[in-house]
């Protein structure tokens, strides 16, 4: 499956996360490659939770989770130059990953999800508000993000969305329009 975080409007940088919890390492391996020889070089493309693998396939940086590898052993398999992500669902994560050397840091589901199993319980707007308090790292809104919903989060002090489920409907048009919303 393929997530997109739309873009990092403080940083002027459009996020694309390749996130595929189920495929083998060769197949997500493939599909990276491809991925990356079909997107533009402006947009930077981020792994889900496997930095060998964004190394493998020329990623541009690593997104990892609370069960993933840490951010510091993360940081030392990729390097100084890619970008390095974190989720987090309370203040204390994210509080803790905010002392981190991660780029950027993820706060949510902001909103219910249906793209998760088990989803972390729901942070809302007020959630978001307390993340921008607690960091001066861009800071990305995940869970629940549409675009009728976009423009509050990112009023709420995202710096940007994640976006999974809204764009499958028609990903074309609806990245267009989150685009131009989050301009």
């Amino acid at each position: 499956m393929l997530s997109a975080a739309a873009e990092l409007a403080s940083a002027g940088v459009t996020l694309f996360q390749y996130r595929n919890k189920s495929g083998s390492a060769r197949q997500m391996l493939d599909q990276a490659r491809e991925l990356r020889s079909r997107l533009p070089g402006s947009v930077k493309l981020i792994m889900n939770d496997r930095a060998d693998l964004c190394l493998a396939a020329g990623f541009d940086g690593v997104h990892v989770g609370q069960d993933d590898l840490s951010p510091e052993s993360v940081r030392k398999i990729i390097g100084p130059d890619r970008w390095l992500g974190v989720s987090t669902h309370n203040p204390e994560q994210l509080a803790e990953a905010d002392m981190t050397s991660a780029d950027y840091l993820a706060i949510g589901p902001v909103f219910s999800t249906s793209s998760k199993e088990k989803p972390d319980p729901i942070v809302g707007l007020e959630g978001v508000r307390r993340g921008r308090e607690l960091t001066r790292k861009p800071l990305v809104a995940i869970g629940g993000i549409t675009r009728i919903n976009a423009a509050s989060v990112i009023s709420a002090g995202a710096d940007s969305v994640a976006v999974i489920s809204d764009l499958l409907r028609d990903p074309g048009k609806s990245a267009e329009e989150f685009f131009r919303i989050l301009r």
